[in-house]
């Protein structure tokens, strides 16, 4: 789900839309036989189109640009044009913007500087954009990859049985948000108010169906447009969607469409299902059982066009020079072949299309792919579909309890629409008679999860009047499934930390010893803040056995730490102070800050099960990005050192990230004390605003936004706007001779941008292409690349260097057998080492 913008930020939808004078039937949508240049038009969706004009808008019909203008651009009624509700809110122009700043300078300014303040706001300004208001949100359903691969390339027939269960699917889906998601708000904002979350008269939405991605690959998929105005049941008047549900249950509605969507396929073309992993961190892909991965992956990446360029490139320089390119010619012009085919988006034909991806499947299977896909979807047997009442009460519950557990595993605390998403993950695999009967079962589960759940929001003080009540009981003056949860046996993790942090039996470092190694400098100079010193004495004197340091970004933890391990072993000795992180590159990273052993904390405590390591009494364990571990993790590692007669110092920060686990604990600790060592000095930032802007980001404080935008530090767009933007300036960084990173969202980004790095770091000889040795992710390695080590710290010695999880490296020499000569990129490493062949397949990332 994407929010859309009141004005023109329809238009992109239309874009591609057919011009043509062709057969525009919808009773077959989405078949070979549009011929035209583009996607069919959009159609109207929704039980709230009854609501508008005088009732001409069904289901179904086509939408008109001028309809769509007048409804998300305007907010007016798409056939009488009347206004719905109110209009929408209106923000200051750029122009506006800048005379507000520029009056509002120094009037003691010259007229030089005054002149350069003038240019710097405009240019600010005019970056910063105009801010727009919410006028709908564009739901995209995208069927998972097989599906698209089969529907690719079979025959009309197929074809269009696939998109009608796609259609259908969706529409189960639209009226599900409807139920159990779309509401408005009534009642007066602010803190004397009560708001009223009331139900609305359905949605209205226009979907727009598109055949592909932006590579040309298959992706059948529709983007629902729903419509912010909505008619409130209860006065009749117009208002606006609630955005917080609608954000809330994308998660679960985008779950409950990919198993809605099995089950109409089971039920048409009698496809089986199976789970594939699809990696580290993230949740099995569902996908068709017989849809090959070598066909899935072939409709996944611009490998193929790629190399299809690279050749058109090889044939042309032959012709031109009259000899083959050489092999180090070959790789600089696959790196040019890999930029050149970056696609804009081509607005091409379905039929064009379809002759495509025949021929490209029919590369990958081997054999006729409209042959392949009526055997795939003609000779499979009857599949067994269940009836609500086919499933028993106890296996509800048990499922219901396991619901409540995959969920806890991640969470700490969680809502119903969480229980929802992994509820349907559960019943993935069940193959269900209708839509009814899955959100039946599906429904009885997630009740099951709740029960099973500790329920965290108090209940009601009073009864509300009957008017405010929905049919459960439950008041309107709460939003629907807002209810917070969690479970006793995170709790019961959490008293023991509690506990731990209030036992003082741990060891301790005499004030003397701190303040005097407080008051001279580290080896690089620095002599610690006052803030910085009244944290390490506190820390080194309390005895607690589980400590914390609080500090944001910039203010110096590294720095205490380090006056703190001096202090430490200076008492204890040399090596009573070890550190451990979350994950393998914070442990690095404090490995050579503080010069200490490291280890992660999921390796440490497999090392404690399988070998028996464990502390030392006397020891000081620093657990760096606290905020980060889990809240098990913490409990099981704090208890080994509390054993052991040591003591444990979590250090981080709570307003930053938190575990992907079920987390929150390092918060928990901070503000469980009054005299949580805190320290408050930054020093990372140049300007004074930007610190100011920091702790109040850090706290939440929602101005900080506007500062930050008013400043030109948030820029905003379409995906593939922002990622370009991002490389350039990335790019423009290293020219001036900044450090400089990329940070993406998904795997797919992160594996796009490393290949055009690469691609431009050949041409322009930073990177020795001679030779090249393929990595798992399909990118490559040569001499001058810098590579990630993925394994979970598998460790290879040569006597000189170790290879770390997270380890950064840099490619000295790629040999002839695939084995990989690598040098560290880590400060405080020297030497190198060479990698076998299978390892460097298995375990490296392109960076």
């Amino acid at each position: 789900m994407r929010v859309m913008s009141a004005g023109d930020g329809y238009k992109y939808l239309l874009r591609s839309v057919a011009a043509g004078d062709g057969d525009r039937s919808l009773s077959t949508p989405l078949t070979r036989y549009y011929t035209e240049e583009g996607t069919p038009p959009g159609f109207w969706i929704g039980s709230g189109l009854g609501r508008l004009g005088h009732g001409e808008l069904v289901e179904g019909a086509q939408v008109s640009e001028a309809q769509l203008q007048l409804l998300i651009g305007m907010g007016h009624d798409p056939i009488t044009g009347e206004p719905l509700g109110r209009a929408y809110q209106q923000f200051a122009s750029i122009a506006e913007r800048v005379k507000q700043r520029v009056d509002a300078l120094d009037p003691e300014l010259g007229l030089a500087a005054k002149a350069r303040e003038v240019a710097t706001i405009e240019a600010e300004e005019a970056e910063r954009g105009t801010r727009r208001a919410v006028a709908g949100f564009d739901f995209t359903f995208s069927v998972p990859k097989s599906v698209s691969a089969i529907w690719a390339v079979a025959d009309a027939g197929t074809q269009s049985l696939i998109a009608e269960a796609h259609h259908a699917a969706v529409a189960d889906l639209v009226a599900f948000l409807e139920r159990e998601v779309a509401a408005t708000r009534v009642g007066a904002t602010g803190p004397d108010g009560a708001v009223a979350h009331v139900d609305v008269a359905g949605v209205t939405a226009a979907a727009f169906d598109h055949y592909d991605s932006r590579s040309g690959d298959p992706q059948l998929h529709t983007h629902v447009v729903i419509s912010n105005k909505v008619m409130t049941v209860q006065d009749g008047r117009w208002r606006t969607l609630a955005g917080r549900p609608m954000h809330s249950a994308v998660v679960a509605v985008s779950e409950l469409y990919n198993a809605a969507l099995a089950d109409r396929l089971t039920h048409a073309l009698r496809l089986g299902w199976e789970a594939r992993e699809r990696g580290r961190d993230r949740n099995p892909a569902w996908e068709i059982e017989g849809v090959p991965d070598e066909l899935v992956s072939e409709f996944s990446t611009r490998s193929r066009h790629i190399e299809a360029e690279k050749d058109r490139l090889i044939t042309e320089y032959a012709a031109k020079h009259g000899r083959q390119p050489s092999a180090r010619t070959v790789l600089k012009l696959r790196a040019q072949a890999t930029l050149t085919t970056r696609p804009e988006k081509q607005v091409r034909s379905l039929a064009d299309l379809t002759a495509e991806w025949r021929q490209r499947a029919a590369r990958v299977l081997g054999r006729d792919a409209t042959e392949w896909a009526r055997a795939l979807t003609s000779g499979a047997e009857v599949r067994r579909v269940l009836r609500a009442d086919d499933v028993p009460l106890d296996v509800v519950r048990e499922v219901g309890q396991s619901t409540m557990e995959a969920v806890g595993e991640k969470r700490s605390t969680w809502t119903r629409w969480n229980l929802h998403a992994e509820a349907s993950r559960q019943l993935m695999g069940w193959r269900f008679a209708s839509i009814e009967d899955r959100e039946a079962i599906t429904g009885l589960v997630v009740d099951a999860a709740e029960r099973a759940s500790l329920r965290l929001t108090p209940p009601e003080l009073a009864t509300s009047p009957l008017e405010f009540r929905r049919p459960d009981g439950t008041t309107r003056f709460r939003p629907r499934h807002s209810t917070l949860f969690s479970s006793e046996v995170l709790l019961a993790a959490e008293d023991r930390l509690l506990a731990r942090a209030d036992a003082t039996t741990g060891p301790t470092v005499p004030l003397e010893t701190v303040e005097r190694i407080a008051r001279k400098p580290d080896a690089r100079g620095r002599v610690l803040g006052e803030d910085q010193a009244v944290a390490l004495a506190a820390i080194s004197v309390s005895g607690r056995v589980v400590d914390v340091l609080v500090g944001p970004a910039g203010a110096g933890k590294t720095t205490a730490m380090s006056a703190l391990r001096r202090a430490w072993e200076k008492e204890h000795g040399a090596g009573s102070v070890v550190g451990l992180a979350p994950s393998a590159v914070a442990a690095q990273v404090l490995a050579d800050d503080l010069g200490i052993a490291t280890e992660n904390t999921a390796k440490w405590w497999q090392n404690h099960l399988v070998h028996g390591t464990t502390f030392e009494a006397g020891q000081l364990v620093i657990i760096d990005e606290a905020s980060l571990a889990g809240t098990a993790s913490l409990d099981r590692i704090t208890h080994e050192v509390e054993k052991a007669g040591a003591k444990a110092l979590l250090v981080g920060d709570w307003g930053q990230l938190q575990s992907v686990d079920a987390g929150g604990s390092f918060g928990m600790l901070v503000h469980a004390r009054d005299d949580a060592p805190e320290l408050h000095d930054l020093h990372r930032f140049t300007h004074a605003w930007e610190k100011s802007t920091s702790l109040q980001l850090r706290q939440g404080r929602a101005e900080a936004i506007d500062t930050l935008i008013e400043h030109g530090r948030i820029t905003a767009g379409e995906a593939e706007t922002m990622i370009d933007a991002a490389y350039t300036a990335w790019q423009r960084d290293l020219a001036a001779g900044l450090a400089s990173i990329l940070v993406a969202e998904t795997h797919e980004t992160v594996t796009t941008l490393n290949a055009r790095a690469r691609a431009d770091r050949i041409i322009d000889g930073q990177v020795n292409s001679a030779r090249e040795v393929a990595l798992h992710d399909g990118t490559a390695a040569s001499e001058g690349d810098l590579v990630i080590t993925r394994h979970n710290d598998r460790r290879l010695r040569n006597g000189r260097a170790w290879v770390r999880n997270g380890s950064r490296w840099i490619v000295s020499a790629v040999r002839e057998d695939g084995s990989v000569s690598i040098r560290p990129a880590a400060r405080r490493f020297g030497g190198g080492i060479v990698l076998p062949a299978d390892y460097v397949a298995e375990h490296l990332d392109l960076g």
